[in-house]
């Protein structure tokens, strides 16, 4: 028999994902997918109230117009405000977290209260700061070729899921009111699109760090609840083992590719957020003893020396919170008891050794770097090993351009449109019968 030459197989391939997506495309025929963004991936708006002491003349309330909006909230996050240096001191002022020993929990900052807008809809997640669309694009991109390619309606079978992005999870035994407060509000919400979308179960599909958030509600959830409500986990570049990178950002300060804005300023207000911390690397992954992520004149840092270096950069109160709320949540991956896909990108030079001179942390340190999505290791990235797993690699795909790349859109349709295909066949069934 004639073995079919490369151009039919090209021709073969291209045939069934056309079939794929055009079944796809049929009215009504997809699971409805409810996204979960990453670190700093949606809007938060904020609000004043009585105890708010401004530590500068700029950080007044009524030197900005801010209690003009209904009710006096004021986003927060993004604003371009935070692009000049007097005010790059107030956003930092606002978004700061604070440890409580005594609820053993975090807060925000005394006189301000937070809120995330537009939780259900995707519209707190296209853009940070409606009035720069286009630099502050983030989900647009992914739900406009989600639309495209796969029939999809935004705010009726794509939904988001936008949270604090501020605050994380905990280990066992310990509070964290306002991101279990999250998870439940995540359940409602898959429940209700599920009831929505006739009883359809739902795609949930994140970007970095909601991939954590995501596994971790999955795994609080029961099998019987997963059975019927959750179709399908899409996970795109998460870090399922914290990044080096993030060890600069607690040293150092991170910009995050913000023009103009001093890293020092930014430092305290990183330092505090609690999903940072979750995000520092950890040992189950960067398990090499015998490799430092950070080096410096007189000591050098592994994973396991992570309590020793957050005291010798200045911040031991975050010592005890690290070694009591997130190692324990570190510890493994456990299954999330659903099929799941991780779709992230490779071969993009990533800090993974930070080199500190004798200025010390607060200059910036000379990085040397390996291989993974320019801010995730690949180590990380490839560190779920779950059953029922899927890993697609993207060769010169970053962390940000997942979400915006063409070459990357058109693979992240190609695996919607390949879950959705078995609820054609389906239809397809019940309808010969």
């Amino acid at each position: 028999m004639k073995k079919p030459s490369s151009r039919h197989l090209v021709f073969i391939g291209m045939l069934v994902m056309a079939t794929i997506t055009s079944m796809c495309q049929a009215i009504g025929n997809v699971y409805p997918l409810i996204m979960v963004p990453g670190n700093g991936g949606n809007q938060l708006e904020a609000r004043l109230d009585r105890d708010y002491k401004p530590t500068s003349v700029w950080c007044s309330s009524w030197l900005c117009p801010i209690r003009k909006k209904s009710g006096g909230w004021f986003r927060l996050w993004f604003d371009a405000a935070v692009l000049l240096s007097p005010f790059t001191r107030c956003f930092n002022d606002r978004m700061m977290l604070y440890y409580d020993a005594d609820l053993d929990d975090y807060q925000n900052a005394p006189g301000v209260q937070t809120r995330v807008p537009h939780f259900g809809s995707t519209k707190s997640l296209l853009y940070l700061d409606p009035r720069l669309r286009d630099a502050t694009s983030y989900m647009e991109h992914l739900v406009k070729a989600l639309e495209r390619g796969c029939g999809y309606v935004n705010d009726q079978t794509i939904l988001g899921a936008p949270y604090d992005f501020r605050y994380g999870l905990t280990g066992p035994g310990h509070p964290t009111r306002v991101a279990s407060q999250f998870l439940e509000d995540l359940k409602h919400l898959v429940e209700k699109t599920s009831s929505d979308n006739k009883g359809k179960p739902v795609i949930l599909l994140s970007h970095s760090l909601g991939g954590l958030f995501v596994l971790h509600f999955l795994n609080r959830t029961t099998p019987s609840w997963r059975h019927k409500y959750i179709k399908h986990f899409v996970a795109l570049a998460t870090p399922w083992g914290g990044t080096i990178e993030q060890m600069k950002t607690f040293a150092s300060g991170n910009t995050l590719g913000v023009p103009f804005v001093n890293p020092l300023l930014v430092r305290p207000q990183q330092r505090c957020s609690e999903s940072n911390q979750w995000l520092l690397p950890s040992p189950k992954v960067f398990h090499d003893r015998t490799k430092p992520l950070v080096v410096t004149p007189r000591v050098n840092y592994t994973a396991y020396e992570m309590d020793r270096f957050l005291a010798d950069i200045g911040f031991s109160q975050g010592v005890m919170p690290y070694k009591t709320r997130v190692l324990p949540l570190t510890e493994g991956l456990v299954s999330p008891g659903v099929p799941v896909t991780c779709i992230y990108g490779k071969g993009v030079d990533t800090p993974e050794v930070l080199v500190y001179g004798e200025g010390g942390f607060d200059e910036q340190p000379e990085i040397k770097y390996g291989d993974g999505d320019g801010t995730v290791n690949l180590a990380s990235l490839a560190a779920l090993e779950v059953e029922s797993l899927k890993t697609v690699e993207l060769g010169g795909v970053s962390h940000t351009s997942i979400l915006k790349d063409e070459i990357a859109l058109k693979e992240i349709v190609k695996q919607i449109s390949i879950i959705n295909s078995g609820l054609s066949n389906v239809n397809a069934m019940r309808a010969v019968d």
